[in-house]
């Protein structure tokens, strides 16, 4: 009955871990569905995100260039001296406010004559407009406004010349392989005679000149850059973007890189345009050029530069990936913890379940080795009440036997309370030097009734010479008493033969004593050993043979010899006995007086 309630209890506990072995599958296929939906919200919010906030550097950059150009706009002016005179007045008060008085590079006026336009180039530090020729780089700022000038002089055109483009730009539309890029870091502006809504123009206002702005690389590269990107992107130290502004020239040049940003362009999470000086409102406002919403860019052909944005992780999809990954490493570590923690309960479960079910064998073996001297004893004790008493002979008898059943029960009594002693830490007192044959023999003649009893013949060798072991008599006496009695129970089954062997088995180099106790008797069966050092244990054969026992004095042994600081093992093969190998060390040499 025993037997089929433990393989009913052994089924249920399999059947639960298979059920909840297949509750961590499902589980882990939903969190994988469930995860790669959000990874890909995910990755659609992180380009989303990112484009939006590379639309407002774009539109901050263009903005702050934009104020800078607003502050030294001349107003409407009637004459070129006039708009001169303003422009110096207006750099003035914007160099003595502004934070970053390397915005540009050059400053000029081009102002219309008889048949040319003439320009006038505003020294930065003097403050002072002085003729000068065009610069080669200009060549298409100068064209653009001499075309315009030329078509203010035909009659067709009337007094205005060209009417603005549809980006907002003055002057012809560029010809066939001409392009804005070719004017680099300068642009132009046209002042009117008359208020207007300026940049747009009104059929029928007269331009008075325009205004030339070269900026200055190292001052935008360097530092206005560089401040809105860690404004916009969050880029402070430790980037989370690397950055790559090139121009749009063939090829193009780099004018701005992060650390550690190489061919960010061929692998760009998002790119836009940027420094749109003709197409961009804000230069021609001075302001940003924001409505409700989130900021409306560029668009793709805008522009003279391109930025190029890419996650320093590699890529978005690099970052989400990693993300994915980490969060299903997450969860499929939470369901094997959980499948984990379900497996060792059982385990343990079964464990306890076990030991329980050993202790109870061991209850019921140690009540049943309890109840034999008992009985003898009580009926010893009767029988002495009776006329018995009056027989010397046969109360010679029963005192004898009354005394070896008590023997038995003391040793009985003796041996649990050692167990518990062991458990509590309490399994030696004093340590002396100690001879090993000594100890040894000792034994043998304390045991000399029960090996005499199973009719065997001791073989003892001990090696001469050997040092002294620091260890508890009466412990190690118990050690020796508890192998010897074993040998002699086992071994009248197979030669009566009992083999005691003391040697030092490293020469002597080795600090270890060897004592082997053998025997020729049936041997322990292999699956047996690993257990048979276990409290409350005992073999098929003992409970088969019935053969007193508690289970207890192997685990006893065990437990003090490695008090002492030493090993046992065993050594058995079937019908070939079963041998005993126990290790001690040998006593420190101060240790012996």
């Amino acid at each position: 009955m025993r037997i089929g309630d433990n393989r009913q209890r052994a089924i249920t506990s399999w059947l639960f871990v298979c059920a909840l072995f297949a509750l961590c599958c499902v589980l882990g296929v939903l969190q994988y569905r469930w995860i790669t939906e959000v990874s890909e919200t995910a990755r659609y919010r992180l380009r989303e995100s990112l484009q939006t906030s590379l639309t407002r550097a774009s539109n901050d950059f263009d903005s702050a260039i934009g104020a800078a150009c607003a502050a030294l706009r001349p107003s409407a002016a009637d004459s070129a001296q006039t708009l001169e005179n303003e422009l110096v007045s207006r750099y003035r008060r914007w160099k003595s406010t502004t934070r970053r008085p390397t915005l540009f590079q050059r400053l000029a006026v081009a102002v219309p004559g008889q048949d040319s336009v003439s320009l006038l180039t505003l020294d930065l530090n003097m403050d002072v407009l002085t003729p000068s020729e065009w610069p080669p780089e200009w060549r298409g700022i100068r064209d653009r406004i001499e075309a315009n000038f030329a078509a203010r002089l035909q009659p067709e055109h009337g007094a205005t010349g060209h009417r603005p483009g549809p980006d907002g730009a003055w002057g012809p539309p560029a010809g066939p392989g001409e392009h804005q890029n070719s004017d680099g870091f300068a642009f132009e502006e046209p002042i009117f005679a008359s208020a207007g809504d300026f940049g747009r123009g009104r059929f029928g206002q007269r331009e008075t000149g325009w205004v030339v702005y070269e900026l200055n690389q190292r001052t935008l590269t360097d530092i206005l850059l560089p401040d809105i990107l860690r404004r916009d992107l969050n880029t402070t130290s430790g980037l989370e973007y690397q950055v790559e502004v090139t121009t749009k020239t063939s090829p193009p040049s780099v004018l701005y890189q992060t650390a550690h940003s190489e061919d960010v362009a061929e692998k760009a999470d998002a790119q836009i345009s940027l420094f749109r000086p003709r197409d961009n409102p804000a230069f021609r406002r001075g302001g940003r050029d924001r409505g409700p919403g989130p900021p409306r860019g560029p668009s793709p052909d805008s522009g003279r530069w391109q930025m190029f944005v890419r996650h320093r992780a590699g890529s978005l999809d690099a970052v989400v990936a990693q993300s994915r990954m980490r969060s299903l490493a997450v969860t499929g570590g939470v369901l094997l913890l959980m499948l984990a923690t379900a497996v060792a309960l059982l385990r343990y479960t079964r464990s306890a379940q076990k030991l329980a079910h050993l202790q109870m064998d061991f209850v019921a073996g140690v009540s049943h080795e309890l109840r034999t001297p008992l009985t003898v004893i009580h009926t010893a004790g009767y029988n002495l009440q009776g006329k018995l008493a009056h027989n010397p002979a046969q109360v010679e008898k029963y005192g004898a036997l009354i005394q070896r059943e008590s023997g038995r029960l003391g040793e009985l009594v003796e041996q649990v309370l050692q167990f518990a002693s062991a458990n509590a830490g309490r399994i030696l007192k004093e340590r002396e030097p100690l001879s090993v044959e000594s100890v040894i023999d000792e034994t043998m003649e304390a045991n000399r009734a029960v090996i005499d009893s199973c009719h065997c013949v001791v073989e003892k060798t001990v090696d001469p010479g050997l040092p002294p072991i620091l260890g508890d008599s009466k412990a190690l006496r118990q050690v020796f008493e508890n192998l010897l009695c074993n040998a002699a129970k086992y071994g009248s089954q197979g030669g009566n033969w009992i083999g005691i062997f003391a040697s030092k088995p490293g020469g002597q180099a080795s600090s270890d004593i060897e004592i082997r106790v053998s025997d020729r008797g049936p041997g322990i069966p292999l699956e047996e050993q690993q257990h048979i050092f276990d409290p409350f244990y005992r073999g098929a054969r003992a409970v088969q043979d019935q053969i007193h026992g508690t289970g207890l004095g192997l685990s006893l042994v065990k437990k003090i010899v490695e008090a002492h600081g030493g090993s046992i093992q065993v050594k058995s093969e079937p019908m070939k006995g079963a041998e005993f190998i126990v290790r001690l060390p040998a006593a420190p040499a101060g240790a012996v007086g």
